[in-house]
């Protein structure tokens, strides 16, 4: 017998917030500070270079040294005040340098000289504020850009790679600019009815639609430990919906219940059907036998959703999605992602190991990113699952 215990999220382990080193990376990566230093200084030095060698090649007749400010503009994208100074630095002994070979400090009027030099000095102090201003931003950005991230994962609550009897394999994409969640959702929870595993795909992306995801997430996480079937789960979260997310607004479901070993217990509401695909690598569609509507439409409806169990061994792979996935067009032509036709081959065996399942999701998303040349213009999940099935039975 397994105990029951709650799904807890591996990303998070403060679950108050992000912790230091989390912080630190994003500040690194936002500014850039990840990179190493001759990586961030090489478009300054590279500036350097070409305006030495310009000067050079244009003979002593042509005077390019004045070209030189442009260093310390380049540098003030890149560099901290201090690596700033340094680099410029370099660049006024360039012009010193490329003065002498032009013999410009031995003409009459030494005036081009004197207006260089102080035209570089200023624009590397101003540079040099400009890069302090740009650090102090870019730490502003990176304690919101944390924040919102813990925030995320919070309401994501991210499952382990093991729950209970099932092995999970899972990609997801967020379509809102620097979200790790959108309006897809997922959640697998261990409970005294057994896993349940709930797929969601809220109409639209956004604030609102995480606000959506949020309220969804939030009920199903209660009453799936309440409810005694789908059903049951699924009109609970009907009527969250309902009280919380505003008229029209709608989330296609798809609910799956692992009870029993061999079979799994599947609800649809308006959702992407999922996918078994068995030891050969063949994949069959399972299509509701009665389809409900999404959730939020539950009022326009007549009746109540029902379930349906399909077989599901130990040898067979689920594949859960949402339409970002077989909605993806391709780079060229604009056919949609045909996922039940590609899918079979791709995680063929993956039931075998955790690590063949996580590389068979990888597989997947690899041949996604292919059809679409690179690039997801919709929140997109794709979820794998498996079963060991040892002795088990639901605990209470």
């Amino acid at each position: 017998m397994f105990p029951i215990r709650r799904a807890q999220s591996p990303s998070d382990p403060t679950g108050a917030g992000q912790p230091p080193a989390r912080r630190r990376g994003a500040l690194l990566a936002v500014d850039l500070l990840d990179i190493p230093f001759w990586r961030r200084a090489a478009p300054a030095l590279i500036a350097i270079v070409v305006v030495g060698l310009a000067d050079l090649y244009s003979g002593r007749d042509r005077y390019l040294a004045p070209l030189m400010t442009v260093v310390p503009s380049i540098a003030a994208l890149t560099l901290r005040p201090l690596e700033l100074l340094g680099v410029c630095s370099l660049g006024l002994l360039a012009v010193f340098g490329l003065s002498h070979y032009d013999q410009v400090d031995t003409i009459n009027d030494a005036r081009f000289l004197w207006g260089a030099m102080i035209s570089y000095l200023l624009l590397t102090v101003f540079s040099a504020w400009v890069a302090k201003i740009r650090m102090r931003r870019a730490a502003a950005f990176a304690a919101v850009s944390s924040v919102a991230e813990a925030a995320q994962r919070a309401l994501l609550r991210l499952p382990g790679p093991v729950v209970g009897p099932l092995h999970l394999a899972v990609r997801y994409v967020s379509a809102a600019d620097a979200s790790k969640i959108g309006g897809d959702l997922y959640s697998v929870l261990e409970t005294p009815h057994g896993i349940r595993v709930a797929v969601g795909d809220v109409r639209g992306k956004g604030l609102g639609a995480v606000q959506t995801a949020a309220v969804v997430l939030g009920a199903f996480r209660e009453a799936a430990y309440d409810e005694a079937g789908l059903r049951g789960v699924a009109a609970r979260i009907e009527a969250s919906v309902e009280r919380h997310v505003p008229d029209g607004e709608f989330t296609t479901a798809l609910f799956a219940e692992f009870r029993r070993p061999g079979v799994v217990e599947l609800l649809q509401c308006g959702h992407v059907p999922p996918i078994r695909v068995d030891r050969e690598g063949l994949a069959h569609v399972l299509d509701a036998p009665d389809p409900w509507v999404p959730l939020g439409l539950g009022r326009l409806a007549v009746g109540e959703p029902s379930t349906w169990d399909q077989t599901f061994g130990t040898e067979d792979v689920l594949v859960l999605c949402t339409d970002g996935v077989i909605e993806a067009r391709h780079r060229s032509d604009g056919v949609f992602y045909p996922l039940a036709e590609r899918v079979g081959p791709l995680v063929r065996g993956a039931a075998r190991s955790a690590a063949e399942l996580e590389a068979a999701v990888g597989r997947v998303y690899a041949d996604l990113l292919a059809h679409t040349g690179g690039e997801l213009r919709d929140d997109a999940l794709l979820l794998l699952i498996t079963r060991t099935d040892p002795v088990w039975t639901v605990g209470s």
